[in-house]
């Protein structure tokens, strides 16, 4: 028989239909018979014919007509709100977030807890593959599930398979309550706060998770392992509170949730759901809670991956924002009629203009330092992507499970502060190359890069807006790793505080992008005032790139707009895709493996003179 899952006020019903040529009226009647059947005041509501109201569908929050019929406009496990009229929106009510891709993935990922690598995380994170396990993981996974049952079997008091946890480690729980105690320790921890991940965050978290596991030195059960797969795939995603880890023993709190969920308990995501209670979203999939055996809440609550899978998203926008940041940088470089003179190894030779500012002169330097340095912390996250971070370990091969430290989250914070500063300098100087195209002391351009300047401001405010996000990103900056504060009762007195270093090092990183998208907006609009002259080919394709998005400035309009359009330009690596071709030719045929290449290697030239340069060299 038909059902679906109606949201009213603070409670979801399961509301079975035998005839789906009811109409959505009968629906939201039939819904409200069942709110009121166990109110003691029927829920404030007298005369359910006389109630008034709107059903609309989770996902979307899209209306649906009172009049439709159900087989027309609803599917089998469909979710609905129903709200009363008069009703504000229910505060246990959180709509699907509008403009998130929900890809159906027919590839697949075969995770063995060795070889995932950040990139491949944040494609998980986007939906476009499914997952799988190695035969080799499976087979681990079984193995030191074994070894697990033969300690509970044995009575062996094992630091939480049969004990608990933190400072009460050396509590022996008796076997009888062993289920209890794991099922405790993942609703006790489930104590974060805060807005949930976004499904692509949480996706990644899960995936992470599960990689992890597929190690085979956690203990989980391959049934339980099968079924968090199965989840995943099915997109079923736990409300998971970004707040409340403190990076040791791991990311306890929004792991628990992300447990949580697995379990049926607490809210949960899916594009056919929106935001549910995690039984109903479950078993509108035809999923099953899992069961926790012993260890497994541990298991699954025990380890960096919030830091981690955070991080990866974190690295990758990083070499993302760096390789456009050159180009950008080239663009500006060109409007201003600044000289390449200073990225050659004979450097103002035969030159008349002696030197830059810096902005423009040591670009190569401050982007470089840069770029190693994500490629450093890339290497520390894909280390931490495929590292045991559980605790107790268990060595199957070895038939001992060892207590040790793998869940502190040390080496990926410290290294995502670090990135943090690093990205920081391609706003800071971005920001400066800003101000010297909309000064005209500086350019030689119109002030604000606008005619008419006083009727119109151009991109004065653009320009303070950049240097708003690079103030705001010197303080978010200052490392979160150095700080540690004691919990657990003295068992945990060192933590790393590494899950607000992945979260600070992403805003960071989208302040960078931010910046970066108004350098490249003036760019742009800079070379509008020095037309017919151009640049060249690859800096051309860049300009017509933003001029599909984004009209010429002509007079002051609202901004905001343009500023998101060349955003999304960047993080999408557009402009990196559009120049990339040129950029591989270049470097192919002109320049030796061993010289490097500068990314101000461009010129604006005329076209009636190719070889007419407009800056000085």
């Amino acid at each position: 028989m038909p059902r679906f899952t109606v949201h009213i006020r603070d409670e979801w019903l399961a509301v079975p239909c035998r005839d789906t040529t009811n109409t959505i009226q009968w629906l939201g009647q039939e819904s409200l018979k069942r709110y009121i059947k166990n109110k003691p005041d029927n829920g404030g509501i007298t005369a359910v014919k006389d109630t008034r109201f709107v059903v609309r569908r989770c996902q979307s929050l899209g209306l649906l007509d009172a009049d439709d019929t159900i087989e027309d406009v609803l599917e089998d496990n469909d979710f609905v709100e129903l709200a009363i009229e008069g009703d504000t929106m229910s505060p246990d009510f959180i709509p699907c977030e509008p403009g998130v891709s929900h890809l159906l993935p027919v590839q697949y990922i075969s995770l063995d807890g060795n070889s995932l690598t950040s990139t491949d995380l944040v494609n998980l994170g986007r939906g476009l593959y499914k997952i799988k396990l190695t035969a080799e993981a499976e087979r681990k996974v079984v193995q030191a599930r074994e070894l697990l049952d033969t300690i509970v079997k044995e009575n062996k008091v094992v630091y939480g398979i049969t004990t608990g946890f933190g400072k009460f480690a050396r509590t022996v729980i008796p076997v009888s309550k062993l289920k209890e105690l794991q099922e405790n320790l993942v609703r006790s921890h489930s104590a974060g706060v805060g807005n949930p991940l976004s499904p692509e965050r949480t996706r990644m978290l899960l995936a992470l998770r599960i990689n992890v596991l597929a190690k085979g030195h956690s203990g989980i059960s391959l049934e339980t392992l099968h079924a968090m797969i199965q989840a995943f795939n099915a997109s079923c995603l736990s409300f998971v509170p970004e707040k409340g880890t403190v990076g040791a023993s791991g990311d306890l709190a929004p792991l628990s949730h992300l447990a949580l969920g697995l379990m049926g308990e607490g809210k949960m995501w899916s594009p056919k759901s929106g935001w549910a209670d995690a039984k109903y979203v479950l078993e509108a999939h035809g999923l099953k809670p899992i069961s926790l055996k012993p260890k497994e809440g541990l298991a699954l609550i025990n380890g960096t991956q919030m830091i981690t899978s955070m991080g990866a998203e974190a690295v990758e926008r990083a070499l993302a924002i760096a390789q456009q940041a050159d180009i950008i940088a080239a663009l500006t470089l060109e409007v201003l009629k600044g000289t390449t003179k200073a990225f050659d190894s004979e450097s103002h030779r035969f030159c008349d203009r002696v030197q830059d500012a810096y902005t423009m002169r040591c670009c190569p330097q401050v982007h470089g330092v840069t770029n190693d340095t994500i490629k450093f912390v890339q290497n520390i996250i894909n280390t931490e992507i495929n590292s045991a971070t559980d605790n107790p370990m268990v060595f199957a091969e070895r038939g001992e499970t060892i207590s040790g430290g793998n869940f502190h989250g040390e080496y990926p914070a410290k290294a995502l502060d670090f990135l943090a500063i690093a990205v920081h300098e391609l706003a800071s100087i971005s920001e400066r190359r800003i101000e010297r195209l909309c000064n005209p002391s500086l350019s030689e351009l119109p002030a604000f890069l606008v005619n008419e300047g006083g009727l119109n401001s151009g991109f004065m405010i653009a320009h303070c807006t950049a240097a708003a996000l690079v103030s705001e990103n010197k303080v978010l900056c200052h490392p979160s790793s150095v700080d540690s504060l004691s919990t657990s009762a003295a068992t945990e007195d060192h933590v790393s505080m590494g899950g607000w270093a992945a979260r600070k090092a992403l805003r960071v990183i989208e302040h960078v992008e931010q910046v970066l998208a108004i350098e490249l907006l003036a760019a742009c609009q800079g070379i509008e005032f020095l037309r017919p002259l151009r640049t060249t080919t690859p800096l051309e394709k860049v300009y017509e790139l933003v001029r599909s998005v984004v009209k010429p400035w002509i007079k002051d309009r609202f901004m905001s707009p343009d500023i998101e359009a060349v955003h999304r330009l960047l993080i999408d690596q557009k402009v990196w895709n559009v120049a990339k071709p040129y950029i591989d030719k270049y470097q192919s045929e002109y320049i030796p493996e061993s010289r490097p290449v500068s990314p101000t290697a461009f010129s604006l030239d005329s076209p009636a003179s190719p070889r007419k340069r407009v800056r000085h060299e």
